[in-house]
């Protein structure tokens, strides 16, 4: 399965947290996994750091690693992958070296709604990457990488479009109609999942 949303600041986080709930995925955070590897100060996390306060994309290989050594870290063989791809040939990679997604959920939000829910989380976040003039960086190098991403999907018949302005409860129940179709009615818990993908635009 594989989730996208437009943008941070449509609830991701949120949908996420309901989505590991229900049906049991393991939930890695390639965002998270970036930031941690910043905090450790290493050489590699300088680096990071310097990309993620220009609003760029990390690249391929270093996403990949980080993701990769974390999987191999779980005994599960079911993935909520948080924050990738969000380019071309991150997915191209990611289908190659994993598995292709079996679900593609894009959530859908209004630039001026998700900024909005960016500005208020950043007042706690204590993000560096959580700033207006880095949110609009962020939102313009969307366009240009990631929304390939999700037309990429759409011509295979899996791409499910959900809006992202209702409350968090009523998108889920969206989220949980695509999950299940797409899986088989009921839980997913008992059945054996495909690696699970859930693709942010950006984290």
């Amino acid at each position: 399965m594989c989730v996208h949303d437009v943008t941070t600041g449509s609830g991701k986080g949120t949908q996420c947290e309901m989505i590991v709930k229900k049906y049991g995925f393991v939930h890695l955070s390639a965002g998270d996994l970036l930031r941690e590897e910043v905090k450790k100060g290493t050489e590699l996390g300088k680096e990071i750091e310097g990309i993620m306060k220009e609003g760029k994309l990390v690249p391929t290989p270093i996403t990949v690693k980080l993701l990769r050594e974390a999987m191999e870290k779980s005994s599960s063989d079911t993935f909520l992958i948080d924050g990738f791809p969000r380019e071309i040939k991150q997915a191209e990679n990611f289908e190659r070296e994993v598995k292709p997604p079996q679900l593609v959920i894009f959530y859908d939000s209004p630039e001026d709604v998700m900024l909005e829910r960016l500005l208020k989380r950043a007042k706690t976040s204590g993000r560096a990457d959580d700033n207006e003039e880095t949110i609009r960086k962020r939102f313009k190098t969307f366009l240009e990488c990631t929304m390939p991403v999700v037309e990429h999907y759409e011509p295979q018949g899996k791409l499910v479009k959900i809006s992202a302005v209702p409350p968090p409860e009523e998108v889920f129940k969206y989220t949980e109609e695509a999950i299940e179709k797409a899986c088989g009615h009921g839980s997913t818990k008992d059945q054996k999942a495909l690696a699970a993908s859930y693709i942010d635009a950006l984290p």
